[in-house]
């Protein structure tokens, strides 16, 4: 029977079984198996039963020294100052291989330690605004964002890059882009799917392509920076009144909605391909937040809806209807078996006599319409809003709260149809579709 070494936590291991070698860093000793965290970040279970042989090959390597070297590096340089905003996600965390446990990297030496490419790039700013899961957002995180994000302005950034979980990135995206009035450098949010010092993390190319976009633009706004495909030669630039995520976990899963790209980021050559003019700030930089008790509801239409659905709404401030096709909900009394519709349609009517009620679509593409069908035209009538509009879902329940935490409810009513950020196209193009 062998007799296993008493190995120390954060010690690197080679354990050898009748089939297979593995290497890594040891993590914690259990009954029936030894626990050890492979090269590649994942943590695997090796039963006792059926190990061979084992070694020690030392203790990983400190960084202290690493570290200290990096601080001189970043006082030292002349580079364009890009400051670092995080709000907790995997985009600056890694392996602690002492413990097996993902841990945060914020600092700046941390940032150039996690990135090795941004050393001959620019110069970092970084600190941690809040270290949370994207889906806990409220609209006081985004006034949070929207203050540190002044601070950085005011100090000369170059440009800032916000790091945030993918989940609600995109609403951020949008809550900044209607915040920051005239901002004048540009403002980039980028995520991840895994830690940063694994082989397969997507983290390095959406930083630093980030960082390749700012070097380089000449206007400021508000932009998403991810992967265009599933390799990592490209990330795409997206507006953030356009980007939307549309899949639950592949690197390329946000993609512009009714509008085209901004710019195409090379990153093997650091290159950026623009395919949009960046238009610069007439006026003069200004913030305005959210009032954070301000409550608007998001309803999805669907077949069979009750209006015990819409009763919550009647002490809401705005509500946004998710229609069906060109903006529709049920509201018409066709036969014995519709009589609830009515009473829907009452509601809604009444609703919207006394809050913005607006209109958007399931389709996530294409423009709302409510002229063509006589369930549109109904709705109009009842002063629904959102007709010939094109924004998302996302963003239109984003643009809503932030204009009622602004401007008075009339005022409202009609900033709301105005293209204020480049939420609206001024037509729809096919090349558009599923860009």
């Amino acid at each position: 029977m062998l007799i296993f070494k008493m190995f120390r936590q954060g010690e690197v291991v080679e354990i050898s079984t009748s089939t297979q070698v593995f290497r890594g860093v040891f993590i914690k000793e259990e009954k029936d198996f030894l626990v050890v965290k492979l090269s590649n970040g994942y943590n695997i279970g090796i039963a006792k039963r059926n190990i061979k042989g084992e070694k020690s090959l030392g203790m990983v390597r400190r960084e202290e020294n690493t570290m200290k070297k990096l601080k001189e590096h970043i006082r030292g340089k002349a580079l364009p100052l890009i400051s670092i905003l995080h709000t907790g996600g995997t985009i600056a965390s890694k392996v602690d291989y002492s413990t097996g446990a993902v841990i945060a990297r914020f600092t700046p030496e941390d940032i150039i330690g996690l990135f090795p490419e941004l050393r001959s790039m620019a110069s970092i700013r970084s600190r941690l605004i809040s270290n949370m899961l994207s889906e806990n957002m409220r609209f006081s995180h985004y006034n949070l964002l929207g203050r540190a994000v002044e601070e950085e302005v005011r100090r000369g950034v170059r440009g800032v890059i916000i790091t945030h979980g993918t989940d609600t990135l995109h609403y951020s995206a949008a809550a900044l882009s209607f915040m920051l009035e005239n901002i004048p450098v540009p403002v980039v949010l980028v995520g991840s799917q895994r830690s940063s010092d694994r082989p397969s993390s997507d983290s390095a190319v959406n930083l630093i392509s980030a960082v390749i976009f700012i070097i380089n633009a000449r206007a400021g706004g508000v932009f998403v920076c991810m992967h265009e495909s599933m390799n990592d030669s490209s990330c795409l630039v997206v507006e953030g009144v356009n980007a939307r995520k549309m899949h639950t976990s592949r690197r390329d899963a946000f993609r512009p909605i009714n509008k085209g790209l901004v710019a195409r980021i090379d990153y093997e050559n650091k290159r950026v391909e623009w395919l949009k003019d960046l238009e610069k700030s007439r006026g003069e930089f200004n913030i305005k937040l959210f009032k954070e008790n301000i409550k608007v509801g998001l309803l999805k239409a669907h077949p069979n809806l009750l209006i015990s659905e819409l009763e919550c709404f009647k002490h809401f401030d705005g509500l946004i209807i998710e229609g069906t096709g060109l903006g529709h909900i049920g509201i018409s009394e066709t036969d014995k078996l519709t009589k609830e519709n009515k009473r829907i349609g009452e509601l809604l009517a009444g609703l919207a006599r006394r809050i913005p009620v607006v209109m958007t679509s399931q389709t996530i593409y294409g423009r709302i319409n409510m002229n063509v069908y006589s369930t549109g035209r109904d709705l109009l009538r009842m002063g629904v809003l959102g007709n010939y509009t094109d924004m998302t879902s996302e963003t239109a329940f984003i643009k809503l709260a932030w204009l009622l935490s602004n401007y008075k409810k009339e005022e409202v009513r009609e900033l709301f149809e105005r293209n204020l950020r480049g939420e609206i196209s001024d037509r729809t193009e096919k090349e558009y579709f599923l860009v």
